[in-house]
């Protein structure tokens, strides 16, 4: 599929199975896959559309969707050994959705192995897609992310994590919350709204489709360690960075603190 086929199968899916259920779901229509971690009939529905046309096109690529491995996590132990393999995130920020804020996103990438190739990024309620190709870019509808000028002296975090708000790393100004979805995180990013964000949990469908948009703008994903970000492993803590000379800073800050 072309990239602009595959956008246009998420706008398809979110817009007759996702966003009719904005601030309208039933009580009966909200679930818990574990305590705290939510789900709707819309994030199931819509994976199940999005992988149906996916492996159409793509008969013999690996599917790797998250709600599908919620209940079978066969595929994302598969994903070290695939060649060629999809994230599938149906509403990014669920919990956002449940609760009517518009910060929810519907996600996929494409990798070849370890690397990230293709992404995309739909935001139902604000009306932008983010998409990104390997060496050719990061782009919101028509207009090219470029490398945005960033205060490298201070530059502006924030962290999944609710404990670390509030708090610092070194000297730099203190921890903001992040937007509580990756699909509205990673676009932040690239669009300069911070400079960097701590992420506790990594699981592909958050990170991988960010990551290619991030990289494309000219930032850099990587651990703690510093090595580049692998969407085969859920090695966390993770480092989103909107420079490599901003990664560079915040790593040395960071030191082995807490996430």
């Amino acid at each position: 599929m072309q990239t602009d086929e595959v956008l246009n199968l998420l706008q398809e899916v979110s817009e007759a199975v996702i966003e009719p259920r904005f601030r309208a779901l039933a009580d009966s229509e909200v679930m818990e896959k574990n305590p705290g971690d939510l789900v709707t009939v819309a994030d199931r529905e819509a994976e199940v559309e999005i992988t149906r046309r996916l492996t159409a096109a793509y008969p013999d690529a690996l599917l790797v969707g998250e709600e599908a491995v919620s209940a079978d996590s066969a595929a994302l132990h598969a994903a070290g050994d695939a060649d060629h393999w999809f994230t599938i995130d149906p509403v990014d920020g669920t919990r956002n959705f449940v609760h009517g804020s518009q910060d929810y996103a519907v996600m996929v990438a494409e990798l070849r192995g370890r690397e990230v190739v293709r992404s995309w990024i739909w935001q139902p309620e604000h009306k932008l897609a983010y998409v990104a190709e390997r060496g050719a870019g990061a782009w919101c509808g028509d207009r090219r992310l470029e490398i945005p000028t960033r205060d490298e002296q201070n530059p502006r975090g924030r962290t999944s994590r609710r404990a670390r708000v509030g708090t610092a790393l070194g000297d730099f100004s203190p921890l903001e919350l992040t937007w509580a979805s990756c699909g509205i995180d990673y676009p932040k990013l690239a669009e300069n709204a911070c400079d960097y964000v701590l992420y506790g949990s990594v699981m592909p469908w958050d990170h991988a489709p960010g990551s290619l948009l991030v990289a494309e703008a000219g930032g850099v994903t990587t651990y703690d360690d510093g090595a580049t970000y692998d969407p085969t492993t859920t090695r966390s803590p993770l480092l989103a960075s909107g420079s490599q000379a901003i990664s560079a800073d915040v790593l040395s800050a960071w030191d082995g603190a807490p996430v």
